[in-house]
């Protein structure tokens, strides 16, 4: 069976945004879904949310897709490179993702949480390694992703790049409640 693991970004919840209905979809498609509620969500921290992933997820195979939001990215990506050796995963979407840089964070305390996340990033190559399929999608108005993210996804783990006109941060606060694109990714993964 394939099992499609959600993870949602700073601040976030599984039954926030485009997440529920996401779920609903992928359900009615035959998946098992498993989208999980990262721990303090609004002082994300990678030595709670990658070990909280880990253990909602169980056991990968190449019948598991993932799809990440935001911070959600890279906690799938830092997941990812603590896999064992030739375990791979069907795919991985992500959605605003980041590992370069953010740009208005609100004052010293967010931008203090964003650190260990910007400075000490993972090893792509490894994370490539146990995802070979990838697509990642941005907005050119994204207001914390900037486009120059898009590099490390396009060269370092050879995503397919889709750059979306005026979708913001594909969130919520930005009227996103469905987001279909996110779902024919994942369809098109698990087909291929």
């Amino acid at each position: 069976m394939k099992k499609a693991i959600l993870v949602h970004g700073w601040d976030g919840t599984p039954e926030t945004g485009w997440f529920p209905w996401l779920a609903k979809e992928l359900e009615g498609k035959g998946f098992e879904v498993v989208a999980p509620q990262l721990p303090e969500s609004g002082a994300p921290r990678i030595e709670k949310w990658v070990p909280t992933l880990a253990s909602c997820a169980g056991t990968v195979d190449e019948h598991t897709y993932f799809v990440g939001h935001s911070l959600g990215c890279q906690t799938i990506a830092r997941y990812l490179e603590t896999l064992p050796n030739g375990v791979t995963v069907g795919g991985v979407v992500y959605v605003a993702g980041f590992f370069k840089r953010l740009t208005n964070l609100e004052g010293p305390e967010a931008e203090a949480l964003a650190e260990p996340w910007l400075q000490y990033p993972p090893n792509l190559t490894s994370v490539k390694a146990h995802s070979p399929k990838t697509i990642a999608f941005f907005s050119d108005d994204d207001p914390w992703v900037p486009l120059d993210n898009t590099n490390d996804f396009a060269e370092r783990l050879d995503s397919e790049i889709i750059i979306k006109h005026g979708m913001s941060h594909f969130n919520e606060g930005a009227g996103y409640l469905e987001l279909p694109i996110v779902l024919d990714a994942v369809l098109k993964l698990a087909q291929s």
